[in-house]
């Protein structure tokens, strides 16, 4: 081999070529052009470089001279490759597309890639295609038919945007006894018996569950929490219902925040969460009397994220229902436990989203709506 092509690295380029090497992300092509680069830079003649990376003269000439006439990182990168000819022409990719973006076959919940091979294949002229050519084709076109992503915002209309800015100004106003703010929500638990009694833990053995289970129905859970003070309440409801939400309404006003001249509560748009709510369960002047110390505020429609209590209830989910309860009874006193914990805890809720950052992050959404300060005018005939 011709040896007027000698390698000397400097500190900086023996660090880059060392990183490479260690490198888990880099390529195998890359790593071994590195190695030799360090290995002649050591000395080794092209033969000893050969026999210890098994790699051929030719490679060794190539990352050589490329170094010497480019430099480090010239002499690493790959040179574009040709490749074989693309199997699918530009109308057999749109066609790809098409049906990628459409429903899946009857009998199947989604596309996999030999589906969409095998229907390319009866669509068009081609007499075969590989799932790896389908891989790669929506992979360039970044598109992967058998993902879904959940979306739950609704269109951020300016009705939208009214009650969003409402509900986030009560959050940010200071505490005030007199006016609490009280987010209340639903949620529904089913409960699930053990047919087997499970085998408790031991050193190195996890406890062990039948997974056979006896359903016992469901149960209402309805969540109260105050958003300015380290407070939050449970029931446990048979059926949930106009008169079920009218005598929760009366306990808040009544039993929880009796020194309260208003208690301003945050719902959801669920049919039962309303004032006619009291007159289906009380006397008109009974449910006038409630009324008068509750002011509901509802958050917009597909936004309940915007009630504070959605926190709680995920806390809730998580270190207390996330298991099999079997009986009213045992639900009631694993909530009024958990309740009691948390309560004594005084665990709250930093909310951190304020009308400000709403106004960032929908900026795009907002009306565009010169300000108008004409004064109406009298028509006279």
């Amino acid at each position: 081999m011709n040896e007027k092509y000698i390698i000397d690295l400097s500190d900086d380029e023996r660090e880059a070529a060392v990183a490479v090497i260690n490198s888990t992300k880099e390529g195998v092509r890359r790593r071994t052009r590195a190695r030799i680069l360090i290995a002649s830079a050591a000395g080794l003649s092209p033969r000893e470089i050969e026999a210890a990376l098994s790699t051929s003269t030719s490679t060794i000439y190539r990352t050589r001279k490329r170094f010497v006439n480019g430099g480090l990182e010239h002499s690493l990168a790959e040179k574009p490759r040709l490749g074989g000819m693309r199997k699918l022409s530009a109308k057999d990719e749109a066609t790809l597309v098409a049906i990628a973006c459409s429903e899946a076959p009857a009998g199947r919940n989604e596309w996999t890639l030999q589906l969409l091979a095998d229907h390319l294949v009866a669509l068009t002229d081609l007499e075969s295609v590989s799932t790896e050519t389908v891989r790669r084709r929506l992979k360039e076109l970044n598109l992967k038919p058998w993902q879904k992503r959940m979306w739950c915002l609704s269109k951020v209309t300016p009705a939208f945007i009214a009650r969003m800015e409402a509900i986030l100004d009560l959050y940010a106003e200071a505490p005030d006894p007199t006016r609490p703010v009280v987010c209340f929500d639903e949620t529904l638990k089913q409960l699930v018996a053990h047919l087997e009694q499970p085998i408790p833990a031991e050193p190195g053995k996890p406890q062990k569950v039948d997974h056979h289970y006896k359903r016992n129905g469901t149960r209402h859970l309805a969540v109260a929490f105050c958003a300015h003070r380290c407070w939050r309440k449970v029931w446990v409801l048979e059926h949930r219902g106009y008169v079920a939400f009218a005598n929760l309404m009366r306990e808040l006003v009544d039993v929880h925040f009796p020194e309260a001249e208003v208690v301003r509560v945050v719902l959801d748009n669920l049919n039962v969460h309303c004032e006619a709510a009291l007159y289906h369960a009380f006397p008109p002047e009974e449910a006038r009397r409630v009324l008068r110390r509750l002011e509901l505020h509802f958050t917009p429609k597909k936004a309940s994220w915007l009630n504070m209590v959605e926190i709680e209830i995920g806390v809730l989910a998580r270190q207390c229902l996330d298991r099999r309860i079997a009986s009213p009874t045992e639900l009631a006193g694993e909530v009024a436990a958990w309740e009691a914990a948390r309560n004594s805890a005084g665990a709250t809720i930093k909310w951190m989203f304020d009308v400000e950052a709403a106004r960032k992050k929908f900026k795009r959404h907002y009306p565009d709506v010169p300000e108008r300060s004409e004064t109406p005018t009298l028509q006279t005939a």
